[in-house]
C-alpha cells in the first residue's frame, strides 16, 4: 500500500513539472502561465496593420504572442524586477528564437523597464482568454 502511494506521489510531483513549462495557447484559462523571454516592438513598426485588424501603437498596452486568441489580456511580469503590465494581445509573433514567447508594445516594455535589456525574462499570466 504505502509503495503505491509513494508512485502515486511521484507521479504527480512529474505533472507539476512537466505543467510548470507549458505553452499557452487557444484551450487556456484565466491563470494558466508560462515562463519565456520577452522583447518589443521597433518604435519603426508603429501604425502598422497588426493581426487583428488594428494598427499598431506603441503607446497603448498591447502584444503579439503566436497562439493566444486575440483579444486576450494578460499580465506580464518582469521576473529579474517583478514589474508588471497587462496588455490585450492584438497580434501574431515572436517569430524566431522559440524561447521568444511574447512581443510587446514600446508602452509595456517601459512599465516592465525593459527598454535598456531589450530582452528579459518574464511570466505571462492569463487574466481574460480573448474570443478570436
Amino acid at each position: 500500500m504505502s509503495r503505491i502511494l509513494g508512485l502515486s506521489f511521484t507521479m504527480a510531483i512529474i505533472l507539476a513539472l512537466v505543467n510548470c513549462g507549458a505553452t499557452l495557447g487557444g484551450g487556456s484559462r484565466a491563470g494558466d502561465h508560462e515562463i519565456g523571454l520577452a522583447v518589443y516592438y521597433s518604435d519603426s513598426l508603429h501604425g502598422r496593420k497588426t493581426a487583428s485588424g488594428e494598427p499598431y501603437d506603441k503607446n497603448k498596452l498591447t502584444a503579439a504572442h503566436k497562439k493566444l486568441p486575440l483579444g486576450t489580456i494578460v499580465s506580464v511580469t518582469n521576473l529579474s524586477n517583478r514589474r508588471s503590465v497587462q496588455v490585450k494581445i492584438n497580434d501574431r509573433g515572436p517569430f524566431g528564437d522559440s524561447r521568444r514567447i511574447i512581443d510587446l508594445s514600446r508602452a509595456a516594455a517601459e512599465r516592465l523597464d525593459m527598454i535598456r535589456a531589450g530582452v528579459v525574462e518574464v511570466r505571462v499570466e492569463i487574466v481574460e482568454a480573448g474570443g478570436r
